[in-house]
């Protein structure tokens, strides 16, 4: 039986990366770790580690994104809640079974060797959900 880990991280989307680590690295004293580009999701991500996990402000750099898009229909805000899991490819097999919609089939790999795929909002109560597969 495939299992969650524990919560990755938890992603908000933001207009202005600088506005927001003003307030989430300056007034609430979170350290940035790092802040990468997302070739592949058209953003620009901000790492803030916490004890259990992290908080990634994600900014979209591309006008014609997905992520562009959900922000300018809905504005800033949590974008997504990321959990770990040992084995995505079983994950999605599970969730398939029992009839989950998914935003991605299958598993796609990020530049550091993430495997991640995203659960539809429609089947989490509105929320979006990405699984993470950490690399051995």
């Amino acid at each position: 039986m495939v299992r969650i880990n524990r919560i990755n991280h938890v992603a908000i989307l933001v207009e202005d990366l600088e506005s927001a680590l003003s307030f989430w690295r300056d007034d609430l004293g979170l350290t940035l770790s790092r802040v990468d580009d997302n070739s592949i999701e058209m953003a620009k991500v901000a790492f803030l580690p916490t004890e259990n996990g992290e908080i990634e402000l994600v900014m979209p750099t591309s006008g014609d994104s997905g992520l562009a898009r959900q922000l300018e229909k809905r504005g800033p805000g949590i974008h997504h809640i990321c959990l770990e899991v040992d084995d995505i490819v079983g994950m999605l097999s599970h969730l398939k079974t029992k009839g989950v919609l998914l935003i991605n089939q299958e598993a796609r790999v990020n530049e550091d060797g993430k495997k991640y795929a995203f659960i539809h909002p429609k089947s989490a109560q509105g929320v979006l959900v990405e699984l993470y597969e950490l690399p051995k």
